[in-house]
């Protein structure tokens, strides 16, 4: 599951908002984390691996513990390729590389960078002790303990250990990655997951592991005793689990037949089960619902999702602070933006990969298809150049050309309207606008637009005609931009533009435009600028 194609869009995550489109699109992975979902990484399809946010516990890797509003590159890493990404609450950061490596950051207060010390990791450190040879293909972190998977299924652990969620059978921090193995000894694991204080792991035949704290029954073993050697889930034998999923203290497992079970803590009704009380063992939950294909939690979290075979989603537990307790179905295509929209903090449960296709929404396909000849059924003839448009779209989107193909259109009559009473840049903005909602023209040609738009009835036009003159207004083009607000019957822009006027007389007087408008026009202003008191001086 860590290695999901979704159509998500990453800016519902608002840290992301701080970067450009440009950026946004270079995204191949990416994750946020961290106590307030302030820290954001992301790789790139060049495999450059960037980061930024508050960077607490100098979580971000940069080197130092400054907090970053622009996105900083990782240079130790670039070029290797992502397989596996997790955090702690410190935070703490692991990462696995398709080499099979393991890097780790951030806070280490507990050992869980696995390197033997204490001191925080400013700068992501190669993880080796007990892992040469070994090629770690998954990590998981708990608030500050650390699991990794290698390729031949071992289980290591490490960081803290107060519950025995590293799984030594003692309660001693471990301060380097150590192979968990008792009753795992031979047996082969294909997955993992951490809770805040508790580690689960599942094998190739289905069975599900578990150790660390038990306290709310979140290892299902039936009671609520803290394990510090790894224990077998009883309550789930004769059934096939292919993912399990951890939360802050419960648990979700999903069943080759598209089962779900859940176990655990309850406050929130992060189970599904309809009430809020604790379950010691594993319960089915969603019973009634059709086959489910993935699961989603997260051990920062109290919120839990799933996905079913037709693609809904559906969510409970903490949902923005409301509690959730029965499956609720949602209206998003993915667990992720579950987490996203309604997770407290608002972390991403899993490293996203993300699609890039070439899908063009109604809004861009409009947009790109605007004076496309090879595509089009009507041609404006302007000063001599031609615009190339689709009827449907300006009967669609503009009152005057309904009416006009209405009233005296039929299918044999020319494929060429004549405009002569405007220019061609003004007439061009204005058909663009009807595929784009948007206009970039400068304030003088925005004036004839502006005449258009009052013409044809366009009010949203005008008002955006009148936000790009007031932006663009000058000293030099001020008296004209007056003039023909008055022209045109735009009473807030006339006023506004006298205002400029009459504060800046000095030097609207001494311009050329001023000395060209007729005598009446000119009469009107001196007349009004005097009732301002503008000549007192």
């Amino acid at each position: 599951s860590e290695f999901y194609v979704a159509m998500v869009d990453v800016s519902k995550w608002p840290l992301f908002t701080l970067l450009s489109a440009q950026e946004l699109a270079s995204i191949r992975q990416a994750c946020i984390f961290g106590a307030s979902a302030n820290e954001a990484i992301y790789i790139t399809h060049d495999d450059e691996v960037y980061v930024l946010g508050l960077n607490c516990s100098n979580c971000l890797g940069t080197g130092d513990s400054q907090s970053t509003i622009v996105a900083k590159k990782l240079d130790c890493l670039t070029g290797k390729k992502l397989v596996s990404l997790s955090y702690g609450s410190g935070p703490h950061v692991l990462l696995a590389t398709e080499e099979g490596e393991l890097y780790a950051w951030g806070h280490n207060g507990y050992s869980q960078l696995g390197n033997g010390t204490t001191n925080q990791g400013v700068s992501p450190i190669l993880v080796t002790t007990n892992l040469q040879n070994k090629k770690v293909t998954e990590v998981a972190c708990g608030s500050h303990h650390s699991l990794a998977l290698t390729h031949e299924g071992e289980v290591f652990a490490w960081g803290y250990n107060n519950c025995g969620q590293v799984g030594s059978g003692s309660t001693a921090n471990q301060p380097t990655p150590r192979k968990v193995s008792n009753c795992l000894q031979n047996k082969v694991m294909v997955s993992i997951a951490c809770g805040q204080t508790s580690s689960m792991a599942v094998a190739d035949n289905g069975e599900v592991y578990g150790w660390g704290y038990n306290g709310n029954g979140q290892l299902g073993l039936g009671n609520n005793g803290n394990q510090l050697t790894p224990s077998r889930l009883i309550g789930l034998q004769g059934l096939c689990v292919l993912q399990i999923a951890s939360g802050y203290a419960h648990s979700l497992a999903l069943t080759d037949e598209g089962l779900l079970y859940a176990w655990g803590a309850n406050t929130y009704g992060q189970l599904g089960t309809g009430n809020k009380s604790n379950q010691l063992s594993p319960v089915q939950v969603m019973t009634e619902k059709e086959r489910i294909v993935e699961i989603a939690a997260c051990h920062s979290t109290h919120t839990s999702a799933a996905k079913t075979q037709s693609g809904q989603v559906y969510m409970w537990g903490q949902c923005r602070g409301q509690s959730i307790v029965l499956p609720h179905l949602t209206h998003f295509s993915s667990t992720d933006d579950v987490f996203a929209c309604f997770a407290t903090p608002s972390v991403m449960w899993r490293l996203l990969s993300m699609e890039h296709d070439d899908f063009l929404t109604v809004a861009q396909s409009l947009k790109k298809e605007f004076d496309n000849p090879e595509t089009s059924d009507l041609k404006f003839s302007v000063d001599g150049k031609y615009i190339h448009v689709h009827k449907a779209v300006l009967k669609i989107r503009c009152e005057h050309f309904r009416s006009m193909f209405q009233s005296h259109w039929n299918e044999d009559m020319k494929e060429v309207i004549e405009i002569d009473q405007f220019s061609y840049p003004v007439y061009r903005s204005f058909l663009e606008f009807l595929y784009t909602d948007s206009v970039d023209l400068p304030p003088e040609d925005a004036i004839g637009l502006l005449d258009l738009a009052t013409s044809y009835c366009e009010n949203r036009l005008k008002k955006l005609c009148q936000h790009i003159i007031k932006r663009g207004i000058t000293v030099e083009n001020a008296f004209s931009l007056l003039s023909a607000a008055i022209r045109y019957d735009a009473e807030d822009l006339e006023e506004f533009c006298f205002k400029f006027c009459v504060n800046h007389l000095t030097e609207v007087t001494q311009t050329a435009a001023f000395w060209q408008i007729d005598g009446n026009m000119l009469k009107e202003f001196i007349c009004r600028a005097s009732h301002c008191g503008a000549f007192k001086n």
